[in-house]
C-alpha cells in the first residue's frame, strides 16, 4: 500500500467525522425536542434554548434566561448482505491463485451517547446572548477483527464537537436577526488488516479543528404564525493524521500530513403555524446542503489525493405538535433526506436516501420547567458497492502482492432516543 492510499484513508476517516450535517446518518443531537419532531419547524419554533443551533434569531423570542440541558442515545444498524470478496495473488505480474467468498455481514453498527446544552440571556427587549455545545456525529462503524474483507470494512469511530457563541437582535415587532460563531472540533480513528492473516495495513488516530459561522432571521406574523430562515457556513477543516503502519514495506512508520477538507455550508428555511381555535400547530422545514463542495480531498504537501463527487443534499421535513393540556404536549415528524453520495459508495461509510419517523413529549413539571422525551427511527435503502484494491505489496523482492475485489449490498438503520431538561429563570 503507498503512502498515498495511507493519505486518502485518513482523508475519509475525518470526512466521516462530518456527515452528521447531512450525509451518512443525519444524526442532528443538538435538540431532543426536535428528534420529536423529525427537526421540522426547528430553525423557527423556539420552544426552548436548543432551538439557537439551528438559527440564532429563534433568541429573540426568549424574554427570560433559558437553559436546555440532554442528552440522545444513537443506535446505528449496518448490514452487508450479497456480499462477494474475490482475492487474485499475482506473481511477477501472473496470476497464481485466486478465490471467491462469502463477506456478509450482520451488524457493523453501535451505540453512542452524545450530550448537548444550550443557554440564552436576553439582555433587554433587543438583545440576547448565548452559548452552546454539542456534537454533530458521535458513533462508529466497527467490523469484527476477523472479518475477511478488513481492507474494506475495518474500524472506523468518529466524534466531532462544536462549542457555539451566538447574539440576536430584535429589528422591531416581526422581525428579529441573528448571528453565531461555532468552533468545530474532530477526531477520527480508523483500522484495516488484511485476513485471514490478521495483517495489520493501518492504524489512523487523526484530528482537525475550525472556524463556522451562522446567520438567522425570523419574522413573525403574529403569535400564532412566523418563519425562519437560517444560513451555517462550514470551515474548510485543517486535520493532520498520524498513521501507525504494518511495517513490510521500506517505507514503513508514522506519515503526517495536513489534510484540507472543506465542508458544506448549509441553508434551512421553516415555518411555524398555530391553528386557530385548536390545539395543534403545524410545522415544516427545507433544508439545503451543499456537499458538491467536497468534489475532492487534497493534502498541502501531496496534491490531490482521491476524488469523491459527492452531490448535494436536501431535508424535507413536516411535522405537527398536540397541545393536550398545561402538563402534556405530543409532537411527531417525519423527514425525508437526500443522500450525499453519488456513485462512490463503501461499506465503511453506508449512505442513502433515508427517512425519519419521530415522535415525542414535553411534561411539564413546573411552572419554569420541563421535559422533552424524542424518539426516530431513521430507514435507509438498499445500496450497491462495488470496491477494490488494485495492488496490496505482499513480497517486493519477489513482486508479489494481492487483488481484492468486494461487490455487495449495504444497509443502514438508525434509532435515536433523547432525554432533555429545560428550564426558565
Amino acid at each position: 500500500m503507498s503512502r498515498l492510499n495511507k493519505k486518502v484513508i485518513i482523508g475519509a476517516t475525518i470526512l466521516f467525522s462530518q456527515q452528521a450535517y447531512c450525509a451518512g446518518f443525519q444524526l442532528n443531537a443538538q435538540s431532543n425536542v426536535g428528534l420529536g419532531r423529525a427537526f421540522a419547524g426547528d430553525a423557527v419554533i423556539a420552544d426552548n434554548a436548543s432551538s439557537m443551533s439551528r438559527n440564532p434569531a429563534t433568541m429573540a423570542l426568549f424574554n427570560e434566561p433559558a437553559l436546555s440541558v440532554g442528552f440522545i442515545s444513537i443506535t446505528s444498524m449496518i448490514e452487508v448482505k450479497d456480499a462477494l470478496y474475490t482475492r487474485e495473488l499475482y506473481s511477477q505480474g501472473a496470476l497464481v491463485d485466486s478465490s471467491v467468498q462469502s463477506a456478509n455481514y450482520d451488524d457493523a453498527g453501535d451505540m453512542t451517547i452524545v450530550p448537548n446544552i444550550h443557554f440564552i440571556m436576553p439582555v433587554n427587549d433587543q438583545f440576547a446572548w448565548g452559548i452552546n455545545a454539542y456534537s454533530n456525529f458521535g458513533t462508529k462503524t466497527e467490523y469484527s477483527d476477523d472479518y475477511i474483507a478488513g481492507e474494506f470494512g475495518g474500524q472506523s469511530e468518529v466524534k466531532s464537537y462544536n462549542l457555539g457563541l451566538s447574539a440576536s437582535y430584535r429589528i422591531n415587532e416581526h422581525v428579529s436577526l441573528g448571528a453565531g460563531l461555532d468552533i468545530i472540533a474532530s477526531t477520527g480513528k480508523l483500522k484495516r488488516s488484511l485476513q485471514p492473516t490478521d495483517t495489520n495495513l493501518l492504524t489512523v488516530d487523526a484530528k482537525g479543528w475550525g472556524l463556522g459561522f451562522n446567520l438567522g432571521a425570523v419574522y413573525e406574523f403574529d403569535d400564532n404564525n412566523r418563519f425562519g430562515l437560517a444560513y451555517r457556513y462550514s470551515p474548510e477543516m485543517e486535520t493532520e493524521g498520524d498513521v501507525d503502519y504494518a511495517g513490510y514495506l521500506p517505507e514503513s512508520g508514522p506519515i503526517d500530513d495536513t489534510l484540507l477538507i472543506p465542508l458544506p455550508s448549509m441553508v434551512e428555511f421553516s415555518g411555524f403555524h398555530h391553528l386557530k381555535n385548536t390545539n395543534i400547530a403545524l410545522h415544516y422545514s427545507i433544508q439545503w446542503i451543499g456537499w458538491s463542495v467536497f468534489d475532492r480531498l487534497d493534502a498541502e504537501t501531496s496534491g490531490t489525493l482521491n476524488d469523491y463527487e459527492w452531490k448535494d443534499g436536501w431535508h424535507y421535513a413536516i411535522g405537527a405538535t398536540y397541545y393536550l393540556n398545561n402538563a402534556w404536549t405530543l409532537r411527531a415528524g417525519y423527514l425525508y433526506d437526500v443522500s450525499a453520495q453519488d456513485q462512490l459508495t463503501s461499506i465503511s461509510v453506508p449512505d442513502s436516501d433515508r427517512q425519519f419517523f419521530s415522535s415525542g413529549f414535553t411534561y411539564q413539571i413546573t411552572q419554569n420547567s420541563n421535559m422533552d422525551f424524542g424518539f426516530t427511527y431513521v430507514l435507509g435503502q438498499d445500496v450497491s458497492v462495488v470496491e477494490s484494491k488494485p495492488m496490496i505489496p505482499i513480497d517486493i523482492a519477489s513482486g508479489t502482492y494481492l487483488a481484492t475485489n468486494l461487490t455487495a449490498t449495504s444497509h443502514a438503520n438508525a434509532m435515536m432516543v433523547g432525554l432533555q431538561y429545560n428550564r426558565t429563570f
